[in-house]
């Protein structure tokens, strides 16, 4: 017969229960800035449904009333360079985080609200009407609310869509040992989802000082706890990765409190992460001043046995009962509250013909539309750009793949902001390819190889670069790994500038390389130039030679946008001209190079095709002019070039590799089109891939992708459709 060991979680696992000894001891300051965080956070909560009703908030509205004492419990204990980020529930914690920011003496429950706390409910109601005035200047809205000096990284709409960005925070607090942490806080709807649970493994891997604030209020909009999971004790996630994990009734703000103070011990003392989860209760139903017994899913008495439990009363029945206020002054507060949001909203509503409206003159201006959706590239001024023909530095022959590795170094020698992470880039001699061959060598410590966990790692990148003290570059051994990173890529990373205000720079670098013709078939083989381009906070470089690479790689470690750096397999191995001394100067994002001049055919092409499409045009005798792209997002496209090519060749042609679905080619093609239509004796010719993804088998791969024999009759096509047929 087998014998069986019982076997243990390898960090505590606590139910915490505030006792009437915790409320006798408690810091009458502490509770009175609780009362009144509470009440003024309810007050405001109120005005915003108020005004749901009245038609004049556009788009959801979550409401947190009967949650605030999990959020205002647990910001306390903060310091103001904590930080904290939460999902689309997050007007609580917000606004406690900055109403503790501006007032981290405290709050007195007798006292007139000071300027400075009244600012920021003006501020953050004016951003939750979307008013130009809010603190992301009207984009954000209720769901996106940021304040990065106060240390409120930003709410975020998508479910769990949040925690990996605060991973990212975690780490730049760790790495700068500060002893500072990040709180994430997430719904029982997000816990069962891959970025959480991605994000617990790699900051408990990595020691992050990362808190997991799990708001249990029982319903994923309608589904409950117990239909999501057969476990509804949802703390229990942290036993999974030796994460030490408290459960607290946070409907008793007291004992969020002595939760966190427990949690910030582990944390700032080196210990990793923590998970808190707080019991608490919506009011409201999801979205919206109804209660959720309107939808049906949930009772009458339920919803009246939760409000009895009212963070707001046990409160103030806590200082009643020990004489720190008394029942008039818990009501002069109330009044107070009620009034300032009174106030306030009046500043922003007015009555026209009858009907209450916004004050028009509060909108943002519709110009405000674009800005800020990339920035302006003023961090380059004053650089030195050079290009092969006329650089004066000495040159010579190198293989790409070192010349990757070698600028990389180069640039973490000079820069120690810049930190490298990726699935086994610390290993393997340069990780899979070598293209940081020697650098975990010389910066052990910024070069960090990560799980399997795309999600995780990019999401940790984009809030190294939220956060603005370090440059993650990150690498995805294969682009089509990018779909498993989908929210962090193109929800998050790419869109944070634009949807947080246009003002926040996100310093970041992707590297990934095209792998077509390796035999890795279909999942591993994509060109995602395509895909890319159609988000625009992307820019996007692919250079290909070693001395292109050099400046361009430059170029987006010190750009203010996030960069994807496009890498080719076929031109690891290849080489070409390098400089042998020199790796500090730029090549410009937008500037497209004339690589071979013509006068009757413009080729346009990136990355691996360009050496192919020479060696046709040349072996053909072919008057064409052959441009290498070089700078792939729309704003980053060369039109200046690209115009002066194709009015002189009065033809185009689209060279590039990958497969139709995901090509490059059509968005640049219908652009040539509306800008130069009446230059074009014909429509532009695009050379690409076929439908399907490359294939394992040999054959069938090499027929998904062009290759010079498709360049060749592509030309040939182009040539023959001007009455210009080659023999």
């Amino acid at each position: 017969m087998p014998t069986h060991d019982t076997l243990l979680p390898a960090a505590p696992w606590r139910d915490l229960r505030a006792t009437e000894a915790d409320w006798a001891a408690a810091d009458p300051v502490l509770l009175g800035t609780l009362l009144t965080q509470l009440h003024l956070i309810r007050a405001f909560e109120e005005k915003v449904l108020e005004l749901v009703g009245l038609g004049l908030v556009h788009g959801p509205a979550h409401s947190s009333i009967g949650q605030e004492g999990g959020a205002v419990g647990s910001v306390l204990p903060l310091r103001a360079s904590d930080e904290v980020n939460g999902s689309h529930r997050g007007h609580h914690q917000f606004l406690a985080k900055a109403l503790h920011y501006v007032a981290a003496d405290g709050l007195d429950p007798k006292a007139e609200l000071d300027a400075a706390a009244h600012e920021v409910l003006r501020k953050t109601l004016a951003e939750i009407l979307g008013l130009a005035d809010g603190y992301c200047k009207g984009r954000g809205g209720s769901m996106h609310l940021r304040w990065e000096e106060a240390g409120a990284l930003g709410t975020n709409a998508i479910v769990g869509g949040g925690v990996p960005l605060a991973a990212g925070a975690a780490w730049a607090h760790r790495r700068a040992g500060t002893g500072d942490v990040a709180v994430t806080y997430f719904g029982d709807g997000a816990v069962n989802i891959g970025s959480v649970l991605e994000t617990m493994n790699l900051a408990a891997a990595w020691k992050l000082p990362l808190c997991f604030f799990i708001e249990n209020n029982r319903y994923a909009v309608s589904t409950t706890v117990e239909e999501a999971t057969a476990e509804p004790r949802l703390s229990a996630r942290g036993s999974a990765f030796a994460i030490p994990a408290w459960k607290v009734d946070g409907m008793d703000p007291l004992a969020v409190h002595i939760a966190m103070e427990e949690a910030l011990e582990v944390m700032r003392n080196g210990g990793g992460p923590t998970v808190i989860e707080a019991d608490v209760y919506r009011f409201f139903h999801q979205n919206g001043p109804l209660p959720g017994s309107a939808f049906g899913y949930r009772s009458k008495q339920e919803e009246a046995e939760w409000r009895a439990r009212d963070p707001l009363t046990l409160t103030a029945e806590k200082m009643l009962a020990r004489a720190l206020i008394t029942e008039a002054e818990v009501e002069a507060l109330r009044a107070r509250c009620v009034a300032v949001m009174d106030e306030i909203a009046a500043t922003m509503v007015e009555t026209v013909d009858g009907k209450r409206a916004i004050k028009a003159n509060l909108w943002p201006s519709p110009d405000f539309r674009d800005f800020g959706v990339r920035g302006d590239l003023s961090e380059f001024a004053g650089v030195r750009t050079e290009e092969l023909e006329t650089f004066q530095g000495k040159v010579g022959e190198a293989k790409f793949v070192d010349v990757v590795a070698d600028v990389m170094g180069r640039r973490m020698e000079t820069d120690d902001r810049i930190v490298v992470l990726g699935e086994d880039v610390h290993r393997l001699k340069g990780g899979t390819n070598g293209a940081t061959r020697g650098l975990s060598d010389l910066f052990p410590d910024r070069i960090l190889g990560t799980p399997i966990s795309e999600n995780a790692f990019a999401g940790l990148g984009g809030g190294m670069a939220m956060d603005g003290r370090y440059i993650p570059v990150i690498e995805f051994m294969y682009p089509d790994f990018m779909w498993v990173a989908a929210d962090q890529v193109f929800n998050q990373i790419a869109k944070a500038r634009h949807m947080f205000g246009g003002d926040g720079a996100v310093p970041l670098v992707l590297r990934t390389k095209v792998a077509m013709g390796t035999g890795y078939g279909s999942q591993h083989s994509m060109d995602p130039a395509g895909i890319f381009a159609t988000s625009p906070g992307w820019r996007i470089v692919a250079p290909s030679t070693p001395f292109d690479y050099v400046g361009l790689m430059n170029s987006a470690l010190r750009c203010q946008d996030p960069v994807l750096v496009l890498e080719h397999v076929d031109l690891y191995a290849s080489k070409g001209p390098a400089p042998l001394e020199d790796l500090d100067y730029f090549i410009p994002l937008g500037k497209a190079k004339v690589v071979r001049t013509g006068g009757k055919m413009t080729v346009l092409t990136y990355l691996g095709m360009v050496k192919p499409t020479l060696e046709v045009v040349d072996r053909l005798g072919l008057d064409a002019e052959v441009i290498d792209l070089r700078c792939l997002d729309r704003a980053g496209l060369d039109w200046a070039c690209i115009e002066a090519s194709v009015q002189k060749t009065n033809n185009v042609v689209i060279v590039e590799q990958g497969s139709l679905g995901t090509t490059y080619g059509p968005m640049l093609a219908s652009e040539i089109q509306r800008r130069l239509f009446d230059w074009l004796d014909q429509p532009v010719a695009h050379l690409c891939g076929g439908e399907a993804s490359p294939s394992i088998s040999k054959v069938l791969e090499r027929a998904a992708y062009v290759g010079t024999e498709e360049i060749e009759v592509g030309l040939r096509q182009v040539m023959a459709d001007q009455g210009l047929p080659l023999v």
